[in-house]
């Protein structure tokens, strides 16, 4: 056999070799286990049966789902102005706004109600003009003397003249026969007091005449509770001759005072306080 010598420079050559053969063949060995690996992977991605066909995989999905609010929100705080908070929507107003409406219409119909329930209630607590009396103004006795005197319930210059007997003093068609109190110009003569009106006049206050008036300025006069009084008006043609006597009347105040027949109560004779 022959021997081979080998030199310094060549041992360190092959020593160099073949540290690096194992290094290289572990290098291989995982570039073959990560090739694998990739291959699953594509396996796993890959549609399975035709219902996926053309549908996208779960991981295409995932990051367009996680996208979409971002985009939506930057939608809105682009459109939004700054400063400004968001607007609701119009129906949303809508409510609130009949809400506030509202509570004026339901609030105004209580006063409605109270301001027609007030008149009522007024007219209620008010007594009648003949419970309370006449309201007249003051005139003294003297003034009523000379307004006797000169006759003025005809100071219009028309009216009924008044005769010498009482059956002269019956109408002939009383309708255009009789005056008022405010055709005659108005009531002249003296007042009841008020007291006396509220006990003995008014229509829950009849009484009969039961004499015949006697004709004092050629008018029937007659007596009721310390008063004389003047017929000025004739009595009606319709009415029996003794109605005085079987007739009930009474007095009431009306700008005036003038007597009423309760068996005609449409119709009113105009007298006056005889002084």
């Amino acid at each position: 056999m022959k021997s081979v010598t080998v030199t310094g420079a060549a041992a360190a050559g092959l020593l160099v070799f073949g540290m690096m053969i194992p290094a290289f063949a572990q290098h291989d060995g995982q570039s073959d286990k990560q090739g694998d690996q990739q291959k699953k992977a594509d396996r796993s991605d890959r549609p399975q049966g035709k219902q996926n066909k053309g549908a996208p995989s779960q991981q295409n999905r995932a990051p367009q789902a996680k996208q979409q609010p971002p985009q939506q929100g930057q939608r809105t705080q682009q459109q939004r102005p700054q400063g400004q908070p968001a607007q609701q929507p119009q129906q949303a107003q809508q409510p609130g706004q009949q809400r506030q409406q509202r509570p004026p219409q339901q609030t105004q119909q209580p006063q409605q109600r109270v301001q027609q329930k007030q008149p009522q209630q007024r007219q209620q607590s008010q007594p009648s003009q003949q419970a309370r009396g006449p309201s007249h103004p003051e005139r003294t006795r003297e003034q009523a003397q000379s307004w006797q005197q000169q006759r003025g319930w005809l100071k219009q210059g028309d009216g009924w003249q008044g005769h010498d007997t009482w059956q002269q003093n019956r109408a002939q068609h009383w309708s255009s026969d009789h005056r008022t109190w405010a055709q005659r110009g108005g009531y002249g003569g003296y007042y009841v007091p008020q007291a006396s009106f509220n006990l003995y006049f008014g229509n829950q206050h009849f009484f009969r005449i039961g004499r015949l008036p006697v004709i004092y300025m050629g008018y029937p006069r007659f007596e009721y509770r310390g008063y004389s009084f003047l017929l000025l008006d004739p009595w009606p043609e319709y009415w029996s001759s003794d109605w005085y006597a079987s007739d009930d009347v009474y007095i009431d105040y009306d700008d005036g005072y003038y007597l009423y027949n309760r068996r005609y109560p449409q119709v009113r004779l105009a007298i006056t306080l005889a002084l």
